[in-house]
């Protein structure tokens, strides 16, 4: 099992910045892959961010390839999304997920998810 929990989301106004921590416990050894998804009211959950700690490669989604960065931390047991240039359609609860059995990258589905932290960006 993984547990994951996401955290440093609030609200902000367009162009400011904040940065989210996804903190993981349990079998984080096994984890292939932690990526970073968002879903806004009405809306379907969309995938924003991913990293795989084989390699240390990312993937972005093309709206926000250049203001968003992943990272993760040496120990393997948290995630961060920094994110930069925030405009009002990045508003939406972010969600921190885990994978353990992708052999791909980035991975299709996640095994594991958080709770969400909700981002709000105001104009």
């Amino acid at each position: 099992q993984v547990q994951l929990v996401e955290s440093g989301g609030g609200l902000v106004q367009a162009g400011g910045s904040l940065r989210l921590s996804c903190a993981a416990s349990g079998r984080t050894f096994s984890v292939y892959a932690m990526g970073w998804f968002r879903q806004a009211p009405g809306k379907e959950r969309e995938f924003v961010a991913a990293f795989s700690y084989s390699g240390g490669n990312t993937a972005y989604a093309d709206s926000v390839k250049g203001r968003f960065t992943i990272s993760r931390d040496n120990a393997k047991n948290a995630v961060f999304l920094q994110m930069n240039s925030l405009k009002p359609e990045d508003t939406a609860v972010y969600y921190c997920a885990a994978d353990i059995s992708a052999v791909v990258f980035p991975p299709g589905g996640y095994d594991y998810w958080g709770q969400g932290t909700q981002v709000t960006v105001s104009s």
